[in-house]
């Protein structure tokens, strides 16, 4: 008994000993500004190196207050979209600590997650990547990603398929071979082999990042040419409103707003967009013999809402859970439309458990459905839905703070119901992977990136294993980079089970014995990066197997023939890309691209095929005064001709096919954006400048009348107030 009392008697006397020496919190605080003009950047990011969650934001005057242990010396690093991050020791005297960060005049700061699944700077991922910022995003004047591709990259092309749907072409590879993602997630639904890129619209986008070349070691099926991932955007001001509206030819007109706050440990953010478009007929002299005909793109009308909820429940754990709803309508005639509707959400939950170890566990739900409408029997009859729920774990593991293992999984539940299947039939299947990479790092001017994946179809019984090799050294001002990747295509439901009549022309039927896509995919690159100026040069070569495609077979429909997915010689997809980019301080900013492409097989008008040489040009301007600024933004696209095949008849595809030239073509857009005051923006537009017309309209031709004017009008509501 004497010994419990004398412990605990000990026991106190240390306490009340060692409580004056025990670490007690300081405070720290400061000021973030633009080193350029001062200005505060509000919402940057304040960390501490050594606290793993640790850290605060600015807020709308760019100050930051957060608590450390009084004894110790820690590293705290800022950050800002635009600015290159800064570093300081803050010692266990200091209690203010200001920031002055320099902007980031070409955005090789920004950091990028798709090429590796590992956040890292721009400058330092040995994969490619173009990104496309919310900057150039509004200097453009883009409504979907589509408009963003084709105004910042070469050697992308849109055209119109059956029901005049857009076809994308991206350097000899079709939309069903280029992934579409985003935050990291896919996409359910298809038309022609590509995504409805109505959905995708850039309300709310934070980013766009690129991926060119194969890359299903990372992401699986479809990603042969490719990875598009739009990163949307998470505010961490108090609150802010942006609305905007447009207006241009052919009552273009498009209506959006975001809305975002913060309170506590949540944060909110809302888009919605509205988008309606009349008819824009075009004129074919060559259509109908001498006479000529009308061809048109139908009016539709469409509804966009998104919504995203972070919690940040501790500083270890945080949780993002995402909902949306899309729906299109196109007025065929006055008694026939169709409907288009998307229903999405998901959640995705990210744990830390130490600065070494970070978990993430997520769901996606997807739903797409289009539907047949009769406007005098007031009738709504879906025939398409393509139902996707995704469960995905993510594990990061880093070694001596510069080495990262990731490794993860995911399982996906896919459904289909489809017209183009007989009967009335559905079909699902299940698609299981494995997936490790390692991002190894021994010196400060090399890198290397390796992966591997493991996928399994269910109903085609497809497997594949893809690996990835990335290696990436600087030397000075240049960083060298190679690569070798597999790419992969696991066939589709549609083109295993269909049996569709096109148009009344002739069948389209399913093959159950089709084979993956698979790809080899080589690349050198050499980038110049000194201070404003950034110079890129790219080399690339893929070898095709397998490709899926419709081939006439004559020995169908009794003799009369149709249309049957097969599985065709390999194609060779080769070229080169370089691209130059220039930004000075006093407000000019030049972007310079070319892309040279070689593909070995050029099919018919129903399959991709890149014109050889295009190239792009991005030339800005603008100045801000206290009240008023300005930003002029040229960009302009210049597309050589191009000679494919097309069929001698299109009601009997075994006549034969013939060459046909499709004539070059340049297109240009003037964008004039003036901050007239507090939040209001005036938007400017001229398209299409110098009034292209194409002598008749086909598959490979921009669909425009001509130059066609806009005008638009933005409100920051916050920045009023």
């Amino acid at each position: 008994m004497r010994t419990i009392r004398f412990t605990i008697c000990l026991m106190a006397l240390l306490q009340l000993h060692f409580l004056p020496l025990q670490a007690s919190p300081k405070r720290v605080a400061g000021t973030v500004v633009s080193k350029t003009d001062s200005s505060p950047l509000v919402g940057a990011s304040v960390v501490v190196k050594e606290l793993p969650g640790w850290g605060t934001v600015t807020d709308e005057r760019g100050k930051y207050t957060m608590e450390l242990p009084e004894s110790s010396e820690f590293t705290v690093q800022v950050s800002y979209m635009g600015f290159v991050t800064e570093t300081a020791v803050v010692s266990a005297d200091d209690r203010v600590k200001d920031f002055a960060l320099e902007e980031d005049l070409i955005g090789m700061e920004t950091v990028v997650v798709t090429g590796t699944r590992t956040p890292k700077s721009l400058k330092s991922v040995p994969v490619i990547t173009r990104v496309i910022t919310v900057d150039e995003i509004r200097k453009t004047d883009a409504t979907n990603v589509v408009d963003v591709l084709e105004m910042a990259m070469p050697a992308i092309e849109t055209s119109y398929s059956m029901d005049m749907q857009p076809s994308l072409n991206v350097q000899g590879f079709s939309g069903n071979s280029v992934l579409f993602l985003v935050d990291g997630e896919r996409l359910a639904g298809e038309t022609m082999n590509d995504v409805d890129f109505s959905r995708l619209n850039m309300e709310g986008v934070e980013r766009v990042e690129i991926v060119r070349g194969a890359a299903s070691s990372i992401y699986g099926s479809n990603a042969v040419g490719g990875v598009v991932n739009i990163i949307t955007r998470t505010d961490t001001v108090p609150w802010a409103l942006h609305l905007n509206g447009r207006y241009g030819a052919f009552d273009n007109q498009r209506y959006g707003g975001t809305l975002s706050f913060k309170a506590g440990k949540f944060n909110n953010i809302l888009n919605v967009q509205h988008l309606r478009s009349g008819r824009i007929e075009y004129f074919n002299p060559e259509t109908d013999g001498d006479k000529g005909a009308y061809n048109s793109m139908d009016p539709f009308y469409s509804w966009n809402f998104k919504d995203k909820l972070t919690c940040k429940v501790s500083d270890k754990f945080r949780l993002v859970a995402n909902a949306g709803y899309f729906f299109r309508q196109r007025e065929r005639t006055a008694i026939e439309s169709n409907r288009y509707r998307d229903y999405s959400a998901g959640m995705k939950g990210y744990y830390s458990i130490n600065s070494d170890n970070h978990i993430e566990l997520s769901y996606a739900f997807d739903q797409y459905d289009k539907s047949d409408v009769d406007n005098i029997k007031g009738l709504d009859i879906r025939d398409y839905s393509n139902v996707q729920n995704t469960f995905k774990l993510l594990y990061n593991h880093t070694f001596s703070d510069k080495h990262t293992l990731t490794v993860g999984g995911d399982y996906m539940y896919d459904y289909l119901a489809s017209y183009m299947f007989s009967g009335g039939r559905t079909y699902d299947q299940f698609v299981a992977d494995a997936f490790a990479q390692f991002d190894w790092n021994p010196i400060e001017r090399f890198n290397m990136v390796a992966s591997a994946r493991y996928d399994y179809y269910s109903e085609s019984d497809a497997q594949n294993f893809s690996p990835q090799l990335n290696l990436m050294y600087k030397i000075s001002n240049c960083a060298m980079r190679g690569s070798y990747a597999v790419g992969f295509r696991a066939p589709t439901l549609k083109e295993m089970y269909s049996t569709f009549n096109m148009g009344s022309i002739w069948n389209i039927y399913g093959n159950p014995d089709l084979k993956p896509e698979k790809s080899h995919n080589f690349s050198l690159s050499a980038e110049f990066l000194k201070s404003r100026y950034n110079v890129t040069a790219v080399a690339y070569y893929n070898i095709i197997g397998n490709r899926i495609d419709v081939l006439w077979d004559k020995a169908l429909d009794n003799g009369k023939g149709a249309m049957v997915y097969s599985n065709v010689s390999n194609m060779k997809i080769a070229g080169l890309n370089f691209e130059t980019s220039a930004k000075y301080p006093f407000g000019l900013e030049v972007r310079l691209s070319y892309a040279y492409t070689y593909q070995s097989e050029k099919y018919n008008q129903y399959v991709a095929a890149a014109r050889p040489h295009a190239g792009t040009v991005r030339v800005d301007y603008g100045k801000q005064w206290k009240r008023y600024g300005f930003n002029i933004s040229l960009s302009g696209r210049i597309l050589s001709s191009l000679t494919s095949k097309e069929y001698n008849s299109i009601n009997d595809p075994s006549q034969g096919t013939y060459h046909i030239t499709y004539p070059a073509y340049t297109m240009w857009k003037l964008n004039l954006t003036q901050k007239i005051w507090r939040g209001i923006n005036l938007n400017l537009a001229v398209d299409n400048l110098f009034n292209y017309k194409p002598s008749y309209y086909y598959f490979n031709s921009p669909y425009t009348t001509g130059t066609t004017l806009s005008v638009g009008l933005s409100l920051d509501v916050d920045k009023m107030f």
